[in-house]
């Protein structure tokens, strides 16, 4: 392997010890839930079910929109109570179908029924991953049916795990790592079927040695009779170690940039919830219907790690944490780092809810930025090895052909730039604006062709 790490980057201060030693607890949601028809990227599911229809836990309750997308499960038996739009997390609306719990659990018929996948054809294999609605759970949410459809002639190498979980606070995959390795493990194993020339390699931070301990254990006593590469490789402890290009690097040596996909780096990359969800869908029929999500910050209770169906409402998973010991100032979705802020609790855990994080006090809204003081930090721990006072400069007046020129499209919003900034300049949001305004300048252009 390469160097397990990358160029750039920062140590924030990782607050992991919150809720590290919480166990998973399985969460029985109390309300209706809600599935948002957006909860990937690519086109909205599309719902197939009405009000009043009844459904059953592991029912299609919406299909895929286009290629790139993903179908919706739903996580419970009951009654359709509406299709229409709500609140998602970043703050616009969405389509979605709500569900009115009856608390049976009433299952389709396939749902639970173990198979063998070394019996199952590549074509099953990745129909039962397209039909579970499994994407990234990492905070992409790209499908991951897409990311096994690679161009014909093309050579996969590497199947890579993100173990990383490298943004602060969050502990669901780590947890997962602990209490359940070994789904982890046949998922992987199972994506090598589809790649037979192809190595398993798990990336994991080094900050999480039991966790490193605990995923080889479950490859050594993994029933793997093909012999096939599966390792696990310790990463320094840095930010932004999970982004996939810093993978990549980290393991293999090899770059892409953001016109390339890691396929076209002979690599694979699939988060550590997801090779669960894979393990799940292929060997259990059961498709992706509920995820660990981490309960966690200054202002809660008792920091924990639930197994939450895919729709609990969010406030339901703060009740069950304790509450708020005090009231928070601010409360992200996801990890301090690429997370969004959000405003309201009645928000549903869609498929890449990983973390809610909770603070007292928000320390950054108490900063004015000032003036760059040319310290050079913001250049020096870019992992894409930007400019980003220039790329802000040039997306504070507007200017997007220098922005372009700049190679603002290769940043990964990472937020190391702004977090090292001195002068606590708001550089990442700045460069995040101009590239989501180039990239639509792109595509209402190439819709006008």
């Amino acid at each position: 392997m390469f160097g397990h790490s990358f160029l750039g980057g920062v140590h924030p201060k990782d607050g992991k010890k919150l809720s590290a030693s919480a166990a998973i607890e399985s969460y029985v949601p109390k309300g209706e839930l809600v599935y948002l028809m957006n909860q990937h990227i690519g086109a909205p599911a599309s719902p197939v079910v009405k009000a009043g229809d009844r459904v059953l836990v592991g029912q299609t309750i919406a299909e895929p929109g286009g290629f790139v997308s993903a179908p919706v499960v739903s996580s419970v038996s009951g009654t359709v109570k509406a299709v229409g739009p709500h609140i998602c997390q970043n703050g616009d609306t969405a389509l979605s179908v709500t569900v009115v719990n009856d608390g049976l659990y009433e299952t389709t018929e396939s749902f639970g029924v173990v198979r063998d996948f070394s019996a199952m054809t590549q074509d099953e294999i990745k129909k039962a991953i397209l039909d579970a609605g499994i994407v990234g759970m990492g905070g992409a949410g790209f499908p991951t049916h897409v990311k096994l459809a690679v161009k014909p002639g093309m050579k996969i190498d590497y199947i890579l795990c993100n173990g990383a979980e490298c943004e602060p606070y969050i502990t669901c995959d780590y947890r997962l790592m602990l209490e359940r390795p070994e789904k982890a493990v046949l998922g992987m194993l199972i994506l090598l079927s589809l790649f037979p020339d192809a190595s398993g390699v798990f990336g994991i931070e080094d900050n999480k040695k039991d966790g490193i301990a605990s995923v080889r254990k479950a490859v050594e006593q993994a029933d793997n009779p093909d012999h096939r590469n599966v390792s696990v490789v310790s990463l320094k402890k840095k930010y932004p170690q999970g982004g996939e290009r810093m993978l990549i690097s980290a393991i293999t040596g090899r770059k892409i940039n953001s016109k390339q996909l890691p396929a076209d780096a002979g690599c694979i990359v699939v988060n550590f919830s997801t090779l669960i969800a894979v393990a799940e869908a292929v060997a259990e029929q059961k498709p992706l219907i509920h995820r660990v999500v981490t309960i966690t910050g200054d202002a809660v209770a008792r920091p924990s790690n639930f197994d939450a169906p895919i729709g609990t409402n969010i406030s339901e998973l703060i009740e069950a944490a304790g509450g708020f010991k005090t009231d928070p100032e601010k409360i992200i979705s996801g990890g301090p780092m690429m997370g969004a802020a959000i405003y309201t609790l009645d928000i549903p855990v869609n498929k890449t809810t990983s973390c809610i994080l909770s603070f007292t006090k928000d320390e950054l809204g108490n900063y004015e930025p000032q003036e760059c003081i040319r310290c050079g930090k913001c250049l020096t721990t870019c992992p894409e090895r930007l400019m980003p006072i220039k790329l802000k400069n040039a997306a504070d007046v507007g200017d997007y052909e220098e922005f372009e020129k700049l190679h603002g499209l290769e940043c990964i919003g990472c937020g190391c730039c702004t977090f090292i900034c001195p002068a606590k300049r708001k550089l990442s949001q700045s460069i995040t604006a101009a590239k989501n305004h180039v990239l639509a300048e792109k595509k209402a252009r190439a819709k006008k062709a």
